[in-house]
């Protein structure tokens, strides 16, 4: 018995996705995730204030970095949006004039949910590794955890694991340290 394989989902298929919902295509499969829950968005929100003020102002902090939320990577003919991502000035000194980004971030940030946590771990990783993102953080609200990667190779190596209410300082942005009890709206 043959069975009919699906057809790689379509750029227009993203497009017609309602936008209440955050659209990727990885591995020709149109992923369609609800909007974030709060408690995601303070994560993200309190995160994209202290590093694009320290990072992208520079503002205590040394500057020379793009950093965008939930930007659209056309990568590795996959199309991903992760929570953050960031570039060096040097590598992106003028945004394009696009709705998406087709040069390879230096470092994006998932904030893992339970709808997303798998599509973020199993499908995304392997393709920001194989784009030639140097740096990954996985932020998980629940655990209260901050996972820190570095590429090796085709892959990741996990450098370190930061929880709850600890100080740190994380690659790439380790010119700064950070609180993560703010993240969690503490």
């Amino acid at each position: 018995m043959a069975f009919a394989r699906k057809k790689p989902a379509t750029y227009q298929d993203l497009i017609d996705v309602p936008g209440e919902r955050v659209a990727e295509i990885v591995d020709g499969e149109l992923y369609a995730s609800p909007r974030p829950s709060l408690v995601h968005a303070l994560v993200a929100s309190t995160l994209t204030s202290e590093l694009v003020g320290a990072f992208g102002l520079g503002r205590r902090g040394p500057g020379g970095w793009v950093i965008l939320v939930e930007p659209e990577l056309h990568v590795v003919e996959q199309v991903m949006v992760p929570d953050l991502a960031g570039w060096r000035r040097e590598r992106m000194p003028e945004l394009p004039e696009t709705a998406f980004a087709e040069l390879a971030p230096d470092w994006v940030c998932e904030v893992t949910s339970p709808s997303t946590g798998a599509l973020d771990r199993a499908r995304k990783m392997p393709h920001y590794a194989r784009a030639g993102v140097g740096h990954l953080w996985l932020v998980d609200p629940a655990a209260r955890t901050v996972e820190i990667f570095q590429a090796a190779g085709d892959g990741w190596h996990l450098t370190t694991t930061f929880a709850e209410n600890a100080k740190v300082r994380a690659e790439p942005f380790d010119a700064v340290e950070l609180d993560l009890s703010l993240l969690w709206g503490r």
